[in-house]
Formats: structure tokens, sequence, C-alpha cells
């Protein structure tokens, strides 16, 4: 049944504008059996999907077009603008306006990470792998209460992945509890010209157990972005890959508890 998810993602992407129904994104299914194989398909429900593709579009309409922040959120769906902008904050971790500026003009102000308050915390380390068929490539990891790369992320680290063997990461500081380990990079492609093949590459540990004072080893191994996957939502710095990179040693890091498997 991914085809008729697949199907359902291209008419989100298309018609996202629109005041979209479940049965209507659902059609010809039934709505129960439709969210169903949509979740394990993408691990969010049809709702949440298409409330992350209209805060994809806002984000790039935002960078790219000269409306107001009113004209964006009728644009991608939007009714009412407070509403609109409650939730494009509490998904990127930036209010529209300030999301415009920073992305226009760089600078400090990106979301840092927010862990909740009173908790033990462990750390996530491991290597970082890359598809065959890409070089160099700068990538963000964090840890997630959803299967989105949205605000907040209860911890994260950005590392840089040479060409021809893989990188090592360390993520500390994470609360204790169960984890979605998210990433997200930009690679350069292979030949003479890689910056002109660049691509942006996904990873996903869906769930990841930290414990106190402890740290769980977590292999991620890229891929290609694929339809299925929800949009990043969370404000991030630019991920442009360095000219070279060298590997990072592992040396240092000892995980203790039970390494988790590579993503697909």
């Amino acid at each position: 049944m991914d085809d008729a998810v697949e199907r359902a993602i291209e008419g989100i992407w298309e018609r996202y504008d629109e005041p979209l129904s479940l049965a209507e994104i659902a059609s010809p299914l039934s709505r129960f059996y439709f969210a169903r194989i949509f979740r394990n398909a993408t691990g969010i429900t049809p709702g949440r999907f298409l409330a992350a593709v209209r805060v994809h579009q806002a984000k790039r309409l935002l960078v790219s077009a000269s409306m107001s922040v009113a004209e964006v959120s009728f644009a991608v769906g939007y009714n009412s603008l407070g509403s609109f902008s409650n939730y494009f904050a509490s998904s990127v971790g930036l209010s529209p306006g300030r999301f415009r500026r920073l992305a226009r003009t760089g600078g400090n102000g990106w979301p840092i990470p927010e862990p909740p308050p009173g908790t033990g915390s462990g750390a996530v380390a491991g290597t970082v792998g890359l598809p065959e068929g890409f070089g160099n490539a700068r990538v963000y990891i964090g840890a997630f209460r959803t299967p989105i790369i949205q605000h907040p992320s209860a911890a994260a680290v950005i590392v840089d992945v040479p060409s021809g063997r893989p990188a090592c990461y360390h993520l500390p500081d994470v609360p204790e509890g169960t984890w979605s380990l998210l990433a997200v990079g930009v690679a350069d492609g292979v030949g003479p010209d890689p910056a002109l093949h660049r691509s942006l590459l996904v990873g996903r540990q869906a769930s990841v157990r930290v414990t106190r004072g402890n740290v769980t080893s977590a292999a991620m191994r890229l891929r290609r972005a694929r339809l299925i996957d929800p949009p990043v939502l969370l404000a991030l710095p630019d991920l442009v890959p360095a000219r070279t990179l060298s590997a990072v040693g592992c040396a240092a890091i000892t995980p203790r508890s039970a390494e988790v498997g590579v993503s697909g």
C-alpha cells in the first residue's frame, strides 16, 4: 500500500493550500485503514504531514517571495494569521518575521536545543555514513520527541562527514528517555564538479533509549530523501559542505549500552 500513501502525499503537496479533510486525502480507501498505513509508512498522521507541508511551504515563501506574513499564511491554507504564526513558531523555533530576517541576512539566533527540565542525561554516539555516490557532507543530528525535525530538539550537533569513510559523532546531554534520532545533511556528489550535484540526505533511528550516565551507540546511515519523509521544519543554519574534510577519530567514544541498528 505504499503506492496509496505516495499518491496521497503527492496530493498533499499539490493541494496543501486547500482545506483538505482526511476523507479527501484517503480516497478511495477508508479513513481508518488509510490513517493506519500512512502512519506506518511515515511515522506521523496525515494531518500532521499536511501541517508540516504547509509550514515548509511557508518557510520557502518567506525567503523567496515579497509577500507579507499575512499573505503567506493565507497562501499555505490558514484562515487565521494568529493561528499560523503560533504554529509556525512552535514548529520552526522562530516567528515568521524573525525567520525571514535570519534566512535573508544570516547571523545568530537559530533555535538551540531545549532539554526537558529536571531529568538526568546520558549521551548518544556512533558513526555517520553516506550512501554510495556522495562525498563531503555537513549533517545535523538531533534528538526529538516526534519523527519530524521540528522545534524543539532535546540535543543536537552538526558533523562534517568526509568522502570515503564514515565520521564519528557524539551527542552529549541527551535527557533520559526514548527519542527519535533524526539527521539531515547536504552532501556533494562525485565527479569533476561535485558541488553541482549536491543532494539532501536524511537518516532516522525511531526509538533510541538513553539512560542516565550512559552512552547509547547508534549508527546513522544517511540516504536520499524520499517522498514519504516529512519535511524539515526546524530553522537550521546552512548545511553547506566544506571543500575538504578529514575524518574524525572515534577512539575517545566508548559507548556502554547496546547498539541501535542502522537506519534503512
